[in-house]
């Protein structure tokens, strides 16, 4: 039976941008027959549009050279069809929609309002996929995901239900997958209890193929994107950058939570949970080859990759009475929670902390700091907030037992005003905080030193 053999291929905006592109996805699907589901992201560009509708800053105007840019991506692709007026029907209903909900978030923004709008840019290139397979010759089937990908009701960023995805999987979508036909769904966005659209936060869709992946208990997922796998770090930002033939989990994982933009760094937990491998490879070039990553791998470099992050906010809290005082991080760490604020990197001295906060995974792309909770902070330590930062990150293996490692690393960024260090935590990262403007040059320039 063919789901013994289950791939599941999922394409990012880029892979979905245009018919031409859409056209790519249809050959990479049929040229490997376990490819029985397909995850699509929205068209390139397209989220971003909506996220500006969804902030409730639009006058009339800008709204509606919004809403024209949106119709102009789609039709490019609908033009290219054979049903041209029931598709341009359907493209004008989601607009109707989209600009209803931006006016109502004209008068009062919020997440749930953000998701429903988000949620648009997927049904539409879902939908309009599922056409081009046609187009080609091929039976296809659109699947609305939010049947099946339950989620809890943390709009722009919910934690998904995966016993409740499973039994929703077996109930809905394997019977349709056992049918001759390529299924054809979302990524990125779910469905809470009471049927409200819920987001994963962004770059979820990866994060969606993988779930869906677990659920259907799938023999391989990949990942296809804008680039032939995962390089040493982004070819786009460095022309020296390398290709990589395997990573491990532990590897990518890693990768991807420091801001490779390949991987969602969710992706990886569903799929080490069932121990099944990824691929990453080119929608565009799909016989240039790609990345598989595993559980295991034969080689184990000091130096794998670096990552780079934008978008960090800095929080440096100070208090005297930290010397010597037990339950002040507690106290710290307390307010972080209780404010649904997830802590990245910690620094601590004897009477500050240094605090990391990642502005990038929620579907706004803000990280909106609660001034109550910076003003709960202020009532028993000074606290000062940067913006502006970046994080470079050195990616590899028990880096802290092979000598001189560190120390080629502390070389490499010579150059550059660093505001602050994180290494000791992990064997497998060494993390340097430095200011936007420079953060790019510091990448290139650590990976000359280490990767080429």
């Amino acid at each position: 039976m063919f789901m013994e053999n289950l791939d599941i291929a999922k394409f990012g905006g880029t892979s979905v941008a245009n018919y031409e592109a859409m056209s790519s996805c249809v050959n990479v699907v049929t040229s490997n027959p376990n490819t029985k589901l397909t995850v699509v992201s929205a068209c390139a560009g397209v989220t971003n549009i909506l996220v500006e509708l969804a902030t409730g800053a639009c006058n009339d105007e800008r709204l509606e050279a919004l809403l024209a840019q949106l119709k102009e991506i789609h039709m490019q692709i609908i033009n290219k069809l054979a049903n041209k007026d029931e598709l341009t029907a359907k493209l004008d209903k989601h607009l109707l929609d989209i600009k209803n909900l931006a006016l109502q978030a004209n008068m009062e923004s919020s997440d749930a309002l953000t998701d429903r709008i988000v949620s648009h840019g997927e049904l539409l290139s879902s939908t309009l996929i599922v056409e081009v397979f046609k187009a080609h010759g091929f039976k296809a089937q659109f699947f609305d995901v939010r049947k099946v990908m339950r989620t809890d009701s943390k709009f722009g960023r919910a934690q998904p239900l995966v016993e409740v995805i499973q039994s929703l999987c077996d109930e809905f979508l394997a019977p349709l997958m056992e049918q001759d036909c390529i299924v054809v769904t979302q990524g990125f966005i779910a469905s809470n209890y009471e049927g409200q659209t819920t987001t994963l936060g962004r770059g979820g869709s990866d994060y969606s193929a993988a779930l869906l992946g677990e659920a259907l208990n799938a023999a391989t997922i990949s990942i296809w994107t804008d680039v032939p796998g995962v390089y040493t770090t982004d070819p786009r930002l460095v022309p020296h950058a390398k290709p990589i033939d395997e990573l491990t989990y532990l590897e990518a994982a890693e990768m991807a939570t420091f801001g490779a933009k390949i991987l969602h760094p969710s992706t990886l937990v569903p799929a080490v949970r069932r121990g099944i491998p990824v691929y990453v490879g080119s929608s565009k070039e799909p016989q240039k080859g790609g990345t598989w990553v595993r559980p295991t791998t034969v080689s184990h470099p000091a130096y794998r990759a670096v990552a780079l992050r934008k978008n960090q906010t800095l929080i440096v809290l100070a208090s005297p009475k930290m010397v010597g005082a037990s339950g002040f991080l507690a106290k710290v760490f307390g307010i972080f929670a209780k404010y649904n604020q997830s802590v990245d990197l910690v620094s601590t001295s004897e009477v500050s902390i240094a605090i990391t906060l990642d502005a990038g995974t929620n579907t706004s792309g803000a990280n909106s700091l609660s001034e109550q909770m910076l003003q709960e902070l202020r009532e028993f330590c000074h606290v000062k907030v940067e913006h502006n930062l970046s994080l470079v990150a050195i990616i590899g293996n028990e880096m802290s037992k092979v000598p001189g490692t560190t120390t080629k690393a502390f070389d490499a960024i010579a150059n550059y005003a660093v505001r602050m260090i994180c290494y000791g935590a992990s064997n497998h990262n060494l993390c340097f905080l430095v200011d936007e403007d420079k953060a790019v040059e510091a990448l290139v320039d650590i990976h000359k030193a280490l990767l080429e």
